[in-house]
C-alpha cells in the first residue's frame, strides 16, 4: 500500500483562527487527498496556530484516532486548546457515526488533559463542515 506524501506544518505566521473557515483554509494543503488525514491544529492562548500535525493516515473512507495520538503534540507544545480535522476524499461533509463517536471521545479526553478541544471540522474539495463550530 502506498501513502501520499504530505509534510507537516509547523506555522511561521500563526493564523489565528477564529471560525471554522478559517480551519478550512489552514488545512486547504489536505483537501484533495485520496487518503484520510486526521489533523490536528495545535492553538495557543489567543488561537494562533503553532504548528499542524498528522495525527493518523488512514484508508479512502476510515481513518483510526486515538485520543494519545491526538494530544501528544499538544502536551508536548504545551497548548491550551486543539482542533481536530480530517478530510473526505469522498467530497461528501456529513459527519459519520464514527465521526460523531470520535468528536466526543477526544472532548472528553482533552477535558481530562485541561486541553480543550475547541471543534472538529470536515474538510472536503470543495467544502467543509464543523462538527462543533465553538472556535
Amino acid at each position: 500500500m502506498t501513502y501520499e506524501t504530505i509534510q507537516e506544518t509547523q506555522v511561521d505566521y500563526c493564523p489565528q483562527i477564529n471560525c471554522p473557515a478559517d480551519v478550512a483554509k489552514a488545512l486547504a494543503p489536505y483537501r484533495n487527498l485520496k487518503q484520510e488525514y486526521f489533523l490536528v491544529l495545535l492553538l495557543d492562548t489567543k488561537n494562533h496556530v503553532k504548528a499542524i500535525k498528522i495525527s493518523t493516515i488512514g484508508l479512502v473512507n476510515q481513518c483510526l484516532v486515538h485520543p494519545r495520538e491526538t494530544f501528544c503534540h499538544a502536551i508536548e507544545a504545551h497548548c491550551t486548546a486543539i482542533i481536530i480535522a480530517h478530510n473526505h476524499p469522498s467530497g461528501g461533509t456529513q459527519p459519520s457515526k464514527e465521526d460523531e463517536e470520535t468528536t466526543e471521545r477526544i472532548k472528553k479526553a482533552g477535558e481530562i488533559l485541561g486541553i480543550t478541544m475547541l471543534d472538529h471540522v470536515i474538510i472536503t474539495k470543495d467544502s467543509y463542515y464543523s462538527c462543533v463550530q465553538q472556535v
